[in-house]
């Protein structure tokens, strides 16, 4: 999520953000497993719980962390109609993007990360999200991501690099975002272990008041 909490403590965002269809890459990800009781999933950033939901009907071992209160309610609400309340419980929880230590090395073959690593409210979360990441991953598991690029208009209008940042733009309503270019994000991957299975690419998608422009991977930690 953002550096901004109230903003996604609003329930006009926790119910946009749960309306919202299951993630399509996610959706053929998760078509190659065969036996989905055994695969562990964690689903970081997990807003409404727009893929959590899916991963809990489709009978995946799926855990869920969210830093904002509003969207772990509305996540485990949904996850309680299919697993129980109990198991809700237990599987969802608040937490921002680098607190993994509850969570055992090597003891999930996929982690989702979906708009939320440009949520670093420093450059260091990030680096500590992504390390602990690749550290939850068993060997060649496999790392979903989409962020914000640097090239986003929310507005129609170009990010503003906020002063003395290297990476933090201003320009969303949701608060300053830490924005990498692919390759950037790439090298950052790399030196945790993770490569992209597929070129890492931009995706640019026009709205109603600007454009959305992304930055999408899959990664694989190495042996």
């Amino acid at each position: 999520m953002s550096n901004s909490p109230s903003y996604w403590e609003r329930p006009d965002k926790v119910e946009d953000f749960a309306g919202r269809a299951a993630d399509r890459r996610l959706l053929t990800i998760l078509d190659t497993f065969d036996h989905p009781p055994s695969v562990r999933v964690l689903d970081l950033g997990c807003a409404g719980g727009r893929n959590t939901v899916v991963l809990a009907e489709r009978g995946f071992d799926v855990h869920a962390i969210d830093a904002s209160a509003a969207m772990v309610e509305r996540t485990r609400s949904r996850v309680a109609a299919v697993l129980g309340s109990h198991e809700a419980e237990r599987r969802v929880r608040q937490k921002r993007m680098a607190a993994l230590e509850g969570f055992a090395s090597e003891s999930f073959e996929l982690v989702v990360a979906l708009g939320v690593y440009h949520s670093a409210a420093r450059p260091g979360e990030l680096d500590e999200a992504l390390r602990e990441s690749a550290r939850v991953l068993v060997p060649e598991g496999r790392l979903l991501v989409a962020s914000f690029h640097p090239d986003s208009q929310p507005s129609g209008e170009a990010l503003r690099l906020v002063e003395g940042e290297d990476h933090l733009y201003d320009g969303f309503d949701s608060g300053p975002l830490y924005l990498l270019r692919p390759e950037a994000l790439d090298a950052r991957m790399s030196r945790c272990g993770l490569f992209p299975v597929v070129p890492t690419e931009t995706v640019v998608t026009p709205t109603d008041t600007g454009r959305r422009v992304t930055v999408n991977a899959l990664y694989r930690k190495a042996r």
